[in-house]
């Protein structure tokens, strides 16, 4: 996945000095000792601000992206938070707990100096991670900092990152709006085109000589009878023509995400679905959102820095059916799923194949093919989705959203996809997740959500849950126990 960046942490030591700077240092080499991974140790210790710009450059001499600042004893608060305003990437803070030598001498007092480096860090108005709990031992720091990688890959992602658009969102899809103040909120660019601008760029790549190679990896990837032959050239001419755009439209931007429009004009125009083209975009870290839903794509950029793994976007779509419900799920998963806990996640072919059952197929758009085709004729240009059940296992639903009134939210939701048959069209599973019926109503309903839900293949809602935080994000909700009544609930019902 070259379109997610690659994480490279530089580990800095701070002391006060007024306590041993060999505390910070031993405890430093304990962490680098325990961690497993790559963890750059800057040399430079930091006491006062000289120190500072010291080890700044040599982090970044070592282009180091991310940064961990580790209090081994109480800590100078003016030069260990400079070096979070001064360093480009995002930076962690964490303190060392006591028991590795006497109270008398080597006693470092971490535990009040993260104190003093919060308060410090706010008076700045600089942004840094925290985690839960801040402070440990060697083994503690080194499993703290495990979880920061993901965080700070999705923090720096989304500062490099620019999001394409092709066209206006389709008529009545008013919730894909998108507040473009909430994107620059966040460091992220964005560049809008025309449908016309694609399709041009579209016909220049006719007789691409490279189409013939990305065919044969279609059928590689799909096996046969489970694509449209006659299909391919165009679809294959379609990945080159988005992959083309990307690189030459990045501009100062390191990596991309597509929110482009797919219905109804485009496959009259295009002669295809691009469902299944979007899917392979997907699956190499490259979203590309349907129905121009900009913070979907965004929301997907996210969960795919995270995972490091193909994600996809979804419509909060049906309720099952109350007789499914009873002859495949109630009692039967050892969760205790009530059918409110249930709700079918669909698209039209959007989701990588790496992600569905084994009787995944390209096919054709059902819907489309009623609106846009003759009735009772064999479909034509609304072939091109990829569709199948989507493969049991862990999910997190969760989305980033700017509102109407420009305000940034967020929820995450964790739960799974059931390996229960759905019988149904499109790109669809059967989801669970506890206190669904809750949560739809009390936040997706209430806060006036759009339709659509990123998924990220795993339980990730602790790190999407840090992320949202660290952007700065006030309203995170998630799906809440019974016991936990929403502020909008009844409690008479």
């Amino acid at each position: 996945m070259t379109n997610i960046p690659e994480i490279k942490l530089g580990l800095v030591a701070v002391s006060r000095d007024c306590f041993p700077i060999a505390l910070s240092e031993k405890r430093r080499a304990n962490i680098k000792a325990a961690f497993k991974g790559e963890l750059y140790e800057c040399p430079v210790t930091i006491e006062n601000e000289k120190d500072m710009l010291a080890a700044l450059a040599d982090v970044n001499k070592a282009e180091c992206n991310a940064l961990v600042v580790f209090l081994g004893n109480f800590g100078p608060e003016t030069p260990e938070t400079l070096i979070a305003q001064k360093f480009g990437g995002p930076v962690m803070y964490v303190a060392a707990a006591e028991g590795d030598g006497d109270l008398i001498n080597g006693r470092g007092d971490a535990y009040c100096g993260m104190l003093n480096c919060s308060y410090n860090l706010g008076m700045r108005h600089l942004k840094a991670y925290i985690p839960s709990y801040p402070v440990g031992t060697a083994e503690d720091i080194a499993a703290m900092i495990a979880d920061f990688v993901p965080v700070a890959r999705a923090i720096v992602g989304l500062k490099n990152l620019k999001i394409i658009t092709f066209g206006p969102r389709p008529q009545d899809f008013f919730a894909c709006n998108a507040p473009i103040k909430g994107l620059y909120e966040l460091g992220v660019e964005i560049e809008e085109n025309s449908e016309l601008d694609l399709l041009v760029s579209f016909k220049e790549h006719a007789n691409d000589p490279r189409i013939p190679q990305v065919c044969e990896d279609m059928k590689q990837e799909m096996g046969e009878g489970r694509y449209y032959e006659d299909m391919l050239v165009r679809m294959a001419q379609f990945e080159l023509t988005l992959l083309d755009w990307a690189m030459q439209h990045k501009g100062a931007r390191q990596y991309v995400a597509f929110a482009d429009k797919c219905w109804p004009a485009f496959p009259q125009q295009f002669g295809f679905e691009p469902c299944y083209v979007n899917s392979r975009l997907a699956s190499r870290g490259i979203p590309v959102s349907c129905e121009v839903d900009i913070y979907g794509a965004l929301s997907e950029y996210i969960g795919a820095c995270i995972s490091q793994d193909a994600v996809t976007l979804l419509d909060i779509n049906n309720s099952v059916p109350a007789s499914m419900y009873k002859e495949s799920i109630q009692g039967k998963f050892p969760y205790d799923y009530k059918l409110t806990d249930t709700f079918m996640g669909f698209h039209c072919g959007n989701t990588p194949s790496c992600k569905m059952c084994a009787e995944r197929a390209v096919k054709y758009q059902l819907i489309q093919h009623r609106l846009l085709e003759p009735q009772g004729s064999e479909p034509d240009f609304t072939r091109g989705t990829l569709e199948g059940d989507i493969a049991p296992g862990e999910i997190t639903f969760y989305r980033l959203q700017c509102d109407s009134e420009g305000v940034l939210r967020a929820y995450v939701a964790q739960g799974e996809v059931l390996p229960v048959a759905t019988t149904s069209f499109g790109g669809i599973g059967v989801f669970a997740i506890p206190e669904m019926g809750r949560f739809y109503r009390h936040v997706l309903i209430e806060k006036r959500y759009p339709h659509h839900g990123a998924v990220a293949f795993g339980h990730y809602g602790k790190a999407l849950f840090e992320v949202f935080r660290f952007l700065g994000v006030k309203d995170i909700a998630y799906n809440r126990p019974a016991a936990l009544p929403y502020p909008t609930e009844n409690p008479f019902c």
